[in-house]
């Protein structure tokens, strides 16, 4: 059965899948990055994970993967097949591609996690249909995937969709980027969950406990949520105004709060737009398994443009 290696890393495990060619999950598997042993054991551990996997193949799908799919976090030089950069994980130029397909003796598609995630939430999730649409996770920091006519606009040098790095608070909280005032120190998961456990006095409460808060009526944990609600909206704002999507996607840790986010978030978009017009506004529908299906789809991508680059020639 024809397959492709899927495999989403992550700070600190991985998920993988063989993917059939309707999109069938044919199987599954997880396993720990291993970052403490440092970057050269990670990138060997991702190495033995895609060959235990190709293995798979061979001998319950009677072939090995025609080709593969990987999702990685940090900076990513997709056109050169390069992981430029991940705090987490130590690297800077790792050349993950060319390593990877040289193991598994086929073609490999090397892709940013946000973006590859947010290429599944468009093509076969929450965004199904939409021919412009905007993905944004808001999870340890805010990130985001720009969708164009079914694929997902990486930009000139790799950098397309940051947009936990625009400015929504001129002179506001350093950012580690070198700004001041990036919305991911306001409307992040890990910002939300940091600004409530200093405001209910505990050490280990994170976003989720604020939003139960807020159901509750918590004045404070109110105005925490209210404070990043209005700093996304004005995040939102900006990118609505240079890109214009029909559909824009909510998902990350923080979208896991449902309504108690997206009817505030919904009304608060709705009040700052003037001649823009305002997207539907939805919550992602794949969870966690988005990078590992968006790297399943790098993977046929690829096999559909090799196969047809092969008949032209």
């Amino acid at each position: 059965m024809r397959h492709v290696i899927a495999l989403d890393v992550g700070g600190t495990g991985m998920k993988a899948a063989l993917v059939g060619a309707g999109g069938e999950l044919l199987h599954r598997a997880r396993r720990a990055t291993g970052r403490e042993r440092g970057p050269d054991a990670v990138v060997e551990g991702i190495l033995d994970f895609a060959a235990e996997l190709r293995g798979y193949g061979v001998e319950h799908l009677g072939e090995p993967a025609a080709a593969a799919g990987v999702a990685v976090p940090g900076i990513v030089d997709e056109p050169r097949g390069l992981a430029a950069y991940a705090a987490n994980l130590g690297w800077r130029d790792v050349p993950l591609r060319d390593l990877l397909s040289h193991r598994l003796g086929a073609p490999v598609a090397l892709g940013h996690d946000v973006r590859t995630g947010g290429l599944a939430e468009g093509r076969i999730g929450a965004g199904r249909g939409a021919d412009r649409f905007l993905f944004v996770a808001l999870g340890t920091g805010i990130a985001g995937a720009i969708g164009m006519a079914g694929r997902v606009e990486s930009g000139a040098h790799g950098f397309a969709g940051e947009i936990g790095h625009i400015v929504v608070r001129p002179a506001g909280t350093p950012c580690p980027c070198g700004q001041s005032g990036c919305l991911e120190r306001y409307a992040s998961a890990a910002a939300v969950g940091q600004a409530w456990a200093k405001a209910c006095g505990d050490p280990d409460a994170d976003a989720a406990d604020c939003a139960r808060a807020v159901t509750s009526g918590d004045p404070n944990a109110v105005r925490i949520w209210q404070g990043a609600i209005d700093a996304l909206a004005d995040g939102l704002l900006t990118a609505l105004t240079l890109l214009d999507p029909r559909t824009l996607i909510i998902g990350g840790g923080l979208a896991e709060a449902g309504e108690t986010l997206f009817t505030p978030l919904r009304e608060a978009v709705e009040r700052r737009v003037t001649f823009q017009k305002l997207p539907s506004i939805v919550p992602a529908g794949l969870g966690d398994t988005a990078g590992c299906l968006g790297a399943g789809l790098l993977a046929w991508d690829l096999l559909t443009t090799t196969d047809r680059t092969e008949v032209t020639t």
